[in-house]
């Protein structure tokens, strides 16, 4: 049962992620960035399958290995998102097709990992996927924020053309 809501739960964060991240967004500083993470590893954690008894050294590294993926795959969407500040000081955010790639190579090193697993006879529950995905999520969200607060808003830098210029009150005519 919890393979199934793992699965559908896992799909629900890839299409909020997909849909949100890849459009443009605001960046919020708020508290609230990393609650996604934080559901996710309740998620994975509540159950006692992420380790396989069996192959417990096997299953660790697997795990290590998924995790660090998860980090890699967020810190390289990070650094491929374009940020930039309005006029109003509010800092956006929008994924290029770096990020796309960022995203399929780190779904192939997933998939591969698994492939990996099983081949060694590993069982692997959805919750290291779970585990990974929120790693992506909460390095992604936290290099964002942190990227987002070095920049400063853009005001406009001097005067414009015909500013301090004396206006007419009344029309010459000629």
């Amino acid at each position: 049962m919890f393979g199934l809501v793992n699965a559908l739960v896992i799909c629900a964060v890839v299409v909020l992620v997909i849909a949100r991240q890849f459009g443009t967004r605001r960046i919020s500083t708020d508290r609230r960035w990393w609650i996604v993470a934080a559901v996710l590893v309740f998620m994975a954690l509540r159950e006692p399958g992420v380790i396989d008894p069996h192959h417990h050294a096997e299953a660790i590294l697997l795990l290590g290995v998924e995790l660090f993926i998860g980090l890699a795959t967020g810190a390289g969407w990070a650094w491929t998102t374009r940020i930039w500040t309005e006029q109003d000081g509010s800092v956006w955010s929008k994924s290029t097709k770096a990020s796309v790639a960022v995203w399929i190579v780190g779904s192939g090193l997933r998939l591969g990992l698994f492939g990996i697993g099983a081949l060694f006879g590993v069982h692997q529950d959805s919750s290291a996927l779970l585990l990974g995905l929120a790693a992506t999520l909460l390095v992604r969200s936290g290099l964002l924020i942190w990227r987002s607060q070095s920049l400063h808003p853009v005001y406009a830098q001097g005067p414009a053309y015909g500013d301090g210029v004396a206006q007419a009150s009344w029309k010459e005519r000629v």
